[in-house]
């Protein structure tokens, strides 16, 4: 069973660094099932956008971002710890939300529960 645990938010002050961790089990990262893996986030109030996806073997292990995070934010996997990361850096409050890691592994989509992520002085 597919499951990924996401840790590593917490409420840091504009300008400040978080990283965030996605622990998965029930495949492995160089799976060639494994489509894409990715960070989505839902501000308060708003819809759930993408913040950057990383494709799986077969793509290449290829990064893409939106906009509003590229210069800022990298995306990263350990795959002998079967791990996603999401390094933040030059954090501003707009970034708050809840942070979800996704996968996309043969025909399904698997979400993990979220991180809060607050950028508050």
């Amino acid at each position: 069973q597919v499951q990924l645990v996401e840790s590593g938010g917490g409420l840091v002050q504009p300008g400040g660094s978080l990283r965030l961790s996605c622990a998965a089990s029930g495949f492995t990262f160089s799976s060639y099932r494994v489509n894409v893996m990715g960070w989505y986030r839902q501000p308060p109030g708003k819809l759930r956008e993408l913040v950057a996806t990383m494709s799986g073997v077969s793509g290449g292990g290829s990064a893409n971002y939106a906009d509003s995070v590229k210069g800022r934010f990298t995306i990263s996997r350990d795959n002998a710890k079967n791990t996603l990361y999401l390094q933040m850096n030059s954090l501003k409050p707009e970034d708050t939300a809840v942070y979800y890691c996704n996968v996309r592994y043969g025909l399904s989509t698997y979400w993990g529960q979220g991180t809060q992520v607050t950028v508050s002085s």
